[in-house]
């Protein structure tokens, strides 16, 4: 299967005083899961639909193998039907007149591809996404999650070098989508096929991906595995973006007991401590202590205050202010502490990321800290 490559892409919307995408250089390998990771409007819906041929591209190249499919420069532009991809839109797009068999051969009878041949490669995807039981059946009769599975077996008979999904699992309550973020996953597995995987929901693309791309105003803030994108983001945007709840950020600036404490407690760990503009601790990396004599040795501590413990279902989040500043912690034991009581907070120095005034991250100071490698 071929790799993607946009090359310095550009997308600009006639009246529109903005780029969609801009300065875009993404490769999708073969085999590869991408997700395209972002809030709405951040050009991953358009970055998709450029891969598939619904948009022209206004600057730049694509490359599908050796083939350049759109370029704006050599005015060069294939039609989606003559690209073989596969598409599955947000919504289902399913024949309702048709049954759940001639929905998953419709794409090999457009193509003219022999009964015989139709009918194994219709039945055997059938039966890997589970149903073929269903096959007599009307969309209409079918749950949310049977709608998506068909969808997908129709794009999966007609062996799509790509498969393009469009926020596929966001019409299906909490259960399907968890259930279907299992069978993409098995389909990855199975079919061994390039996925592109738009979704705004960062626990799909961190539970879904192999890499993910992180998008912000048409630009890619940074490109990665999901532990990557997590334990080392590149920027603050990135930090914000991913994790629930949401990274704990101090600024270093602020006339705050807690950035004066961390600025001191960074001192003589980093040669360029000043440059410091802005601290993130994620919430699991906060330990409450009752007993200061249990605080180890080389960490950050700062007495707190615990201002409320709320339960999620098998995890807790606890609300700690430290040093003028709320934070947020999150456990999997469920805590003896309650509203009111003094703690010490412990923070370990690898625990700490650190970014400059621009928002993007120290990685000159990953190394002193003690943070693995990327």
């Amino acid at each position: 299967m071929p790799t993607i490559a946009l090359s310095q892409v550009r997308k600009t919307y006639p009246g529109s005083s903005t780029d969609a995408v801009r300065s875009l250089d993404l490769e999708i390998a073969d085999g590869e899961f991408m997700c395209l990771l972002g809030p709405s409007g951040c050009g991953k819906t358009t970055t998709l639909r450029m891969i598939a041929g619904l948009e022209n591209l206004s600057a730049g190249e694509l490359r599908i193998g050796d083939r350049v499919v759109d370029s704006a420069v050599e005015a060069t532009f294939v039609p989606p039907e003559d690209r073989k991809l596969g598409l599955v839109f947000q919504s289902y797009a399913l024949w309702p007149h048709l049954t759940i068999e001639r929905n998953t051969d419709f794409g090999l009878r457009l193509r003219k591809v022999p009964k015989a041949e139709r009918i194994k490669r219709t039945d055997d995807v059938m039966r890997a996404l589970g149903i073929e039981q269903y096959r007599d059946r009307y969309p209409s009769q079918l749950s949310g999650g049977q709608q998506q599975r068909v969808a997908l077996a129709r794009m999966l008979a007609v062996s799509p070098g790509v498969l393009l999904l469009d926020e596929p699992l966001s019409n299906l309550d909490a259960r399907l989508r968890l259930e279907m973020r299992a069978e993409l996953k098995r389909i990855h597995g199975k079919f061994g096929t390039t996925i592109v995987f738009v979704t705004h929901d960062q626990w799909e693309a961190m539970t879904l991906a192999t890499t993910i791309a992180v998008m912000n105003d048409g630009v890619i803030q940074q490109m990665g595995t999901p532990d990557d994108i997590y334990e080392r983001p590149a920027n603050r945007f990135v930090a914000e973006f991913v994790g629930s709840p949401p990274i704990n950020l101090i600024e270093q600036n602020a006339n705050t007991p807690i950035a004066a404490a961390i600025a001191s407690y960074l001192d003589g760990r980093l040669h360029d401590v000043g440059a410091v503009a802005l601290t993130g601790i994620r919430p699991e990396a906060i330990v409450l202590h009752t007993d200061a004599k249990d605080v180890p040795q080389d960490s950050f501590n700062l007495r707190a205050v615990i201002e409320g413990v709320l339960p999620t279902g098998g995890s807790w989040i606890v609300e700690v202010r430290a040093g003028g500043q709320l934070l947020f912690m999150t456990t999997h034991v469920a805590p003896t502490l309650s509203a009111g009581d003094d703690v010490t907070m412990v923070v370990e120095p690898a625990a700490f990321h650190l970014f400059d005034t621009d928002g993007q991250r120290m990685l000159n100071a990953d190394k002193a800290l003690g943070h693995s490698a990327g």
